[in-house]
């Protein structure tokens, strides 16, 4: 064996992974079999036992899914690799302690962040440099990252097949984790799962799902919470639509017959076709997400709406952190000159079509009088969007009858100065700092070139500390709603914890959000 390789042996075979200034690195290891033919649109089967030593040096395949759309994909890299294995997962570890655990055939006893990433449940990969785990495992602690079925393939509700596959693939990842990762030196009782976006609902989703319970001990949500779930009438519907616009009938039998490139495309048309039918009758929560691959309650997977369980005790046991960035819709509004064009007849009517009357939109105006109306449209819909959902599972998880493992929650408020700096603190931009990835050259398309190392000290410590201890730094969120703030308004050196930021706009969302 060379020097740059490195052999680990578990009880499902042997992994060869390369190592890299002492970090063990094992990329596109399977954890389930391969999603297609007898298995597609079926649970995920984990992967069996394999015979000699299975080379892990590359990324594996990502799930098939659709380019971002234009001009997202000029800020988020989107690799894709060929292939059908695409349930798999990579691992980063430091070396010592891989080479402790394969020898023992148990664990050394390090802490173990596992990644979700995000994508609005059609897009992204475990394959985003950015969100290379090398920093973590530097710092002690080992990080895994996953890939999962999207879109149709893992979202789509389907008569006489398992509901949310792509749950069903998180969780079969998870039991990898918990059966195996102690040969990689970990220790599989003090997991924390972390995810972004779609990736932080998925995880909100799972706080709530029975199969998942025992699996992760803690739990980070960066922008997404538990408001993102269809009801069952409504995914019927998106079933049906799409096999209207496919001229298929709407079944696993006859979606798995279409061509995988046709059946994106029609994907892409029908997710673009709900900013036209906006009937909000047929469409519930669609007309203003347009998400129609969200997770189902089906009431099997996921018995019930995923905030009534958790404040019904639902993963009360897991320690959370929960959080959003500043302005995170500026990625959606401002490229497409929706911001700029804004008036306060437009601010009157977008915030009407999110709920909230005329006299909260006052409230929005005084709160910052400042802000232009494009600016106070973005401030609306990301607390519809982001914010507040956040805020309600909190709230939820202090007012469980028994009681729940603290909550933390956090803003992100540094403006990259990317787009002309018109962008702010949009959505995604936290992540290079979470992962102290700031020199990536994929990170800079949203971050530049130039950002705060001094910022990325401060978040990626607060994210190893709880991922360690279980605290961050600040405290719980309960009386007085505090908020760890990362540069408000831009200033590193003015982080800090606040109480109740914005807390006038937040009480306009009760009843309502």
């Amino acid at each position: 064996m060379s020097q740059d390789r490195i052999i680990v042996r578990t009880a499902l075979g042997d992994y060869a992974g390369a190592l890299h200034d002492g970090i063990a690195v094992f990329k596109g290891i399977p954890y389930a079999e391969a999603p297609f033919g007898v298995h597609r649109f079926k649970a995920p089967v984990p992967v069996k036992p394999h015979d000699g030593v299975l080379p892990c040096l590359e990324y594996g395949p990502t799930a098939p899914k659709p380019p971002y759309p234009a001009p997202i994909n000029t800020l988020l890299t989107e690799p894709v690799i060929a292939g059908e294995g695409c349930l798999n997962l990579n691992v980063w570890t430091p070396e010592p302690a891989v080479r402790a655990g394969s020898q023992r055939g148990s664990g050394a006893g390090l802490p173990v962040l596992v990644w979700v990433h995000g994508g609005a449940f059609v897009h992204g990969s475990s394959a985003v440099t950015t969100c290379d785990g090398s920093r973590f495992a530097r710092d002690g602690v080992i990080c895994v990252s996953i890939n999962y079925r999207l879109g149709v393939d893992g979202f789509l509700f389907l008569d006489g097949v398992p509901a949310n596959r792509g749950l069903l693939d998180q969780i079969v990842a998870l039991e990898w984790v918990r059966d195996t990762i102690a040969a990689f030196g970990g220790d599989p009782t003090r997991v924390t799962v972390a995810g972004e976006s779609a990736g932080a609902m998925c995880i909100s989703t799972l706080l709530a799902m029975p199969r998942a319970a025992g699996l992760f001990g803690q739990a980070i949500t960066q922008s997404g919470a538990a408001a993102h779930v269809l009801s069952e009438p409504i995914a019927r519907r998106v079933t049906a639509g799409l096999a209207t616009l496919l001229e298929i009938a709407p079944t696993a039998e006859s979606f798995a017959a279409v061509d995988l490139e046709e059946l994106i495309a029609a994907q892409i048309r029908f997710t673009a076709s709900l900013a036209t039918d906006r009937d909000p009758k047929k469409w519930a929560e669609l007309v203003l997400n347009s998400m129609p691959f969200e997770p189902t309650v089906d009431g099997e997977v996921l018995p019930a709406p995923p905030l009534e369980l958790i404040g019904a005790g639902s993963g009360s046991a897991v320690r959370l952190m929960t959080g959003t960035n500043r302005d995170e819709m500026t990625m959606f509004l401002t490229p497409t000159g929706l911001v700029e064009r804004a008036d306060d007849a437009a601010l009157a009517l977008i915030a009407g079509l999110y709920g909230l009357p005329a006299e909260a939109v006052e409230v929005y105006r005084r709160s910052q009088p400042q802000k232009a109306p494009g600016h106070l449209v973005v401030d609306v819909v990301t607390d519809w969007f982001f914010r507040v959902p956040a805020i309600r599972v909190a709230e939820a998880r202090a007012a469980a009858e028994a009681g729940a493992e603290p909550t933390y929650l956090y803003e992100f408020g540094w403006p990259t100065p990317q787009w002309g700096g018109r962008l702010g603190s949009t959505h995604a931009v936290e992540i290079a700092f979470v992962f102290d990835t700031l020199d990536d050259p994929a990170s800079h398309s949203l971050i530049g070139g130039t950002a705060p190392q001094a910022l990325a000290d401060a978040v990626h410590g607060a994210w190893l500390a709880f991922v360690t201890t279980g605290d961050p730094g600040w405290p719980a969120y309960d009386g007085d709603r505090t908020v760890m703030v990362f540069a408000p308004d831009g200033v590193v050196e003015a982080t800090g914890p606040v109480a109740d930021p914005r807390g006038e706009a937040r009480a306009c969302w009760q009843g309502i959000r």
